[in-house]
């Protein structure tokens, strides 16, 4: 297609006007790409089959398009589905490990801590005791005690509000 610059000098006649215009409107509206073609989804072969022997096989274009959220869908898919299969056994190898536990393993494992324990609190005990001093505070005297209890009651309406201040 070549395109010409010229400027005109002198106006069109009428044919020239109206095959310019047809051009310009079969160029606008002719599509840029071509049109998407639809293959078939079956195929008949309408042949003669032999009456003995193997019958060749017919080669059948495959031209199927997946679409790429498909596809993604698909190997999000298989993703989710080994980690399902991975937490699987990991769940059936602590339930494994939580049935096979005796008494005796249980007592060997806790057994260390429980002497940590016990020498940590002996060990707390006699530096509180070299801690503690022999003085005791003894408070002797009277002792008052006061009891004040005021009731104050406004009670109006529907809405009421008793307070007791003890001191």
């Amino acid at each position: 297609m070549t395109v010409d610059f010229e400027p005109i000098t002198r106006p069109l006649t009428d044919a020239e006007a109206r095959a310019e215009a047809e051009r310009i409107i079969t160029q606008s509206f002719q599509p840029e790409t071509p049109p998407v073609r639809h293959f078939p989804t079956s195929f008949r072969d309408d042949t003669k089959v032999p009456a003995y022997g193997d019958t060749p096989p017919v080669h059948q274009d495959d031209k199927r398009i997946v679409p790429a959220w498909a596809a993604g869908i698909a190997v999000a898919s298989i993703g989710v589905g080994a980690g399902s299969v991975g937490l699987g056994c990991c769940a059936w190898l602590v339930l494994q490990g939580l049935a096979s536990v005796t008494l005796t393993s249980v007592l060997m494992v806790t057994l260390p801590l429980a002497g940590i324990a016990m020498v940590a609190t002996a060990i707390g005990g006699a530096i509180s005791k070299a801690r503690s001093t022999v003085t005791k505070n003894v408070f002797e005297g009277p002792v008052t005690q006061n009891t004040q209890i005021t009731n104050i009651s406004n009670q109006r309406g529907m809405f009421s509000r008793t307070r007791n201040d003890v001191r």
